[in-house]
């Protein structure tokens, strides 16, 4: 049995693109904290590379962001590819179900920080009093 069912947040922005026969795949990355702290005494989490395909990728790239908290279950999925003559392997999380766990709220509140951050300074110059 291949079975992974992983909660973490979105690293960065997923990314969406398309096999050469047109379907929709989107990459994205979580980390996903583990239960202790080390010895440090900071958190430690581990990372994890997602794919979704068709439309779930399409949703996944409309409608998360970095810091995104999601719910994943899916299968591993290994593969191999060479580069300057060496051979690298990685592992993939394939997902068949993303949950969505950031509230609609917190991400509108995200949507609003990112256009705030577009406006330009008010000078005191233009304020009318």
């Amino acid at each position: 049995m291949n079975k992974v069912i992983l909660i973490g947040n979105l690293t960065r922005d997923p990314e969406l693109s398309q096999t050469m026969g047109g379907i929709p795949y989107c990459r994205i990355s979580i980390a996903v904290n583990r239960r202790y702290v080390g010895a440090d005494g900071e958190r430690q989490a581990d990372f994890f590379n997602i794919v979704t395909w068709r439309g779930l990728a399409e949703n996944c790239h409309k409608y998360l962001r970095k810091g995104s908290k999601i719910g994943v279950s899916g299968y591993l999925q290994t593969y191999s590819y060479e580069q300057e003559g060496i051979r690298k392997y990685g592992t993939d999380v394939v997902a068949e179900e993303v949950e969505f766990l950031t509230p609609k709220s917190a991400q509108d509140s995200y949507e609003e920080r990112k256009s705030i951050q577009d406006i330009p300074p008010i000078e005191d110059d233009d304020l009318p009093f």
